[in-house]
């Protein structure tokens, strides 16, 4: 998480730049929106690193299901 962080902080560094250097202007965003997919990628991961780790706990114990009962 915290490779997010620093992605998100540099993309943002990146837009702040843009818009004091007209003439970088397309570049700078380039390299903000690279960032951006970069800290997108490493939530993913770790989400996913997440689920796989819950569903092993969750196929260890056995879901019990109640019927719901007619008033």
């Amino acid at each position: 998480m915290e490779n997010v962080r620093r992605y998100r902080a540099l993309a943002s560094l990146c837009r702040q730049q843009a818009a004091y250097r007209p003439l970088q202007n397309w570049e700078l965003l380039g390299q903000a929106e690279h960032f951006e997919h970069l800290a997108e990628i490493e939530l993913k991961a770790h989400f996913d690193a997440c689920n796989v780790h819950r569903d092993k706990d969750d196929a260890a114990a056995p879901t019990t299901w109640e019927a719901p009962v007619a008033a």
